[in-house]
């Protein structure tokens, strides 16, 4: 019972640790990958092959995070390119790796956002050339951009869901297992959570003190669209049938990616907005999942 009192505040301290000991994520940041993919693993084990199909949701979800990032980046070009960068980035990014994972905990879809976190993810790999040739300050290599992208972001998705449906074909007994072991992904996204935080305040600490003023405006920016998008995202997913999924799906982005991305493709400042987005968005999850786990009926066997 004492455990279970504390888990709602689990993610907060993660967090927390993270801002305070932001200075030895180095040696640990490595990590990070294998923590993500056992967690997807384990998550992507309560899908099966016939639910992986692409539906409404993820046709709704994607022309937002396309359409959004651009319609986005025009309207505040006018305040600043550094702005408009930072706070369009953290549209297009495309949805975490993990969005999967807190979407079961919070009793939403998994197969709905798990087919989404892929196409979102394929998406943004085929199409970020195209977007940074518009917004960046750089000359991009379509095949050269494509390949990168893709090579930091599809084997974390497609590794782990290619094991947990292989897994079920041959042993179906320790596929079951593992499924039933969904409330280890929580603590393994707690420790995930720790190293990501603590990488971004070390990020942001890195910069010069003249770049404050901007960075204050990108990042409130970034709070901005981070709250816009889990309210866009609930509204399509209540229309598509699962509210859950839609905002996770929409509003939950890889922002590791988001961060390389704007380094490598638009003015280095901008990256503030993506770092800047993972504690506005993990603020949110823990709120939620605090909420849920409040709220659930003693004895449902359903809390987190």
């Amino acid at each position: 019972m004492t455990l279970q009192r504390l888990k709602p505040w689990i993610l907060p301290a993660a967090m927390l640790s993270g801002m305070v000991f932001h200075d030895h994520m180095g040696k640990i940041e490595t990590v990070a990958p294998y923590l993500i993919f056992i967690m997807l693993f384990i998550t992507f084990c309560k899908v099966k092959p016939r639910e992986l199909k692409i539906t409404a949701l993820s046709r709704w979800l994607l022309t937002v995070q396309i359409g959004g990032a651009i319609a986005v980046y025009c309207a505040l070009l006018p305040f600043g390119e550094t702005i408009a960068q930072g706070t369009a980035i953290c549209i297009f990014c495309p949805t975490a790796t993990a969005a999967p994972v807190i979407t079961g905990l919070l009793g939403g879809s998994v197969p709905r956002l798990a087919t989404f976190s892929i196409v979102s993810n394929i998406t943004v790999a085929i199409t970020a050339p195209l977007f940074f040739s518009i917004v960046g300050d750089t000359d991009i290599n379509l095949m050269q951009s494509m390949r990168d992208i893709a090579i930091k972001v599809m084997p974390l998705i497609v590794a782990p869901l290619a094991l947990a449906l292989t897994l079920l074909a041959i042993s179906p007994k320790a596929h079951s297992a593992i499924a039933a072991k969904q409330s280890w992904s929580f603590y393994i996204w707690a420790l995930s959570l720790f190293i990501v935080v603590g990488r971004a305040v070390s990020f942001v600490m890195s910069e010069p003190a003249q770049m404050v003023p901007q960075m204050i405006a990108i990042a409130l920016c970034a709070g901005v669209v981070c709250g816009a998008q889990f309210y866009i995202g609930r509204k399509i997913g209540r229309l598509c049938g699962d509210k859950i999924a839609g905002a996770q799906g929409l509003a939950q982005k890889n922002t590791v990616l988001a961060i390389w991305m704007a380094l490598t493709y638009l003015n280095p400042v901008s990256s503030v907005g993506p770092a800047a987005y993972v504690a506005w968005q993990n603020t949110v999850n823990s709120l939620q999942l605090y909420h849920k786990n409040k709220h659930e009926p003693a004895g449902s066997g359903r809390k987190l």
